[in-house]
């Protein structure tokens, strides 16, 4: 599966975080990355400035190499997070 880079796919990202727990922020920054963990805070911060393609890479990202409790997802939102999890992004 490919991620479509559109503001639905956004969004569905979005959903899927605030499901799992954690809180997104957009803020304007100097960091290089689209998005960061802050110290396990569960807070991720989002480089407002990225574009919607970089956004949806890095919280992608964010999801695959982060433990997640998917007891927290219905099941629409489990099934997008196991085809998330089986795609090769490509930054």
């Amino acid at each position: 599966m490919a991620l479509s880079y559109t503001q639905h796919t956004l969004e569905k990202l979005e959903s899927l975080l605030k499901s799992l727990g954690f809180k997104l922020r957009y803020e304007k920054g100097n960091f290089k990355t689209g998005a960061c963990i802050l110290e396990q805070s569960r807070i991720i911060i989002v480089n407002k400035f990225s574009n919607l393609e970089n956004k949806i890479l890095s919280l992608a990202d964010l999801l695959q190499n982060t433990e997640t409790d998917d007891t927290l997802l219905d099941e629409k939102q489990k099934a997008f997070l196991y085809l998330l999890k089986q795609t090769k992004l490509e930054f």
